[in-house]
């Protein structure tokens, strides 16, 4: 369809603070063991989708598992080696002054606060960060400037648990309150098909390249 772009969504790969439930938003933090292979394992199962362009935020954690994807496309038909793009609207959701802590923490020194974020109250942003809504007028508005560089074309978007968040919800039309249903699990493979009048999807979740023998290929 030369009117659409279709699109691979990936989370990044794990990290010790998602281990630890510590808020990154947009700190930097990067990759731990397990993540990387997670990379490893994502770039092996895209490595045979011919992918024109691979997108990232440019905070590490992203960027890292970009590289894996891009790098795993060198044994296809593209015509050259893909250079992840960065792109600021990948980003996290700034969590301002949550990041650094663990939901725990942030429960005990922010109660009120902290029940705004959980019931996902539409327009609550903690100091120093953003709202949903601003969330997601800023990952549609990225996904829509992307996208539209790339009509009739393959493209990777790996970004972060929150702008996977909102790239299901816009796709679905549900709104930044809806409970969430739906998994965003390190590294599964989203497919979103992008047109002038917005998302639809196509398919959620798919983590069987993660199954198998981790244990073994980590040393454990």
């Amino acid at each position: 369809m030369s009117s659409a772009t279709r699109i691979i969504a990936v989370r990044h790969g794990e990290t010790e603070w998602n281990v630890d439930t510590r808020i990154q938003g947009q700190l930097d933090i990067g990759l731990n063991d397990k993540g990387r292979w997670q990379a490893q394992r994502v770039a092996q199962a895209l490595a045979e989708d011919a992918i024109d362009a691979v997108y990232s935020s440019d905070l590490s954690r992203a960027h890292a598992t970009a590289q894996a994807i891009a790098a795993a496309q060198l044994g296809t038909e593209a015509a050259a080696p893909l250079a992840v793009q960065t792109h600021i609207g990948l980003r996290e959701r700034g969590f301002g002054k949550f990041e650094g802590h663990t939901y725990a923490a942030i429960e005990q020194q922010w109660p009120e606060e902290s029940r705004l974020w959980r019931i996902r109250d539409p327009h609550f942003a903690p100091t120093g960060g953003e709202s949903p809504v601003q969330v997601m007028a800023r990952v549609g508005q990225a996904v829509a400037e992307i996208a539209a560089r790339h009509l009739g074309q393959h493209i990777v978007l790996v970004a972060h648990g929150g702008v996977m968040d909102m790239l299901y919800r816009l796709a679905t039309q549900q709104s930044v309150s809806a409970p969430r249903t739906w998994e965003l699990g390190n590294t599964a493979i989203n497919r979103l098909l992008w047109t002038p009048e917005g998302l639809t999807l196509v398919g959620w979740s798919d983590t069987r390249h993660l199954d198998g023998a981790q244990r073994d290929e980590l040393g454990a």
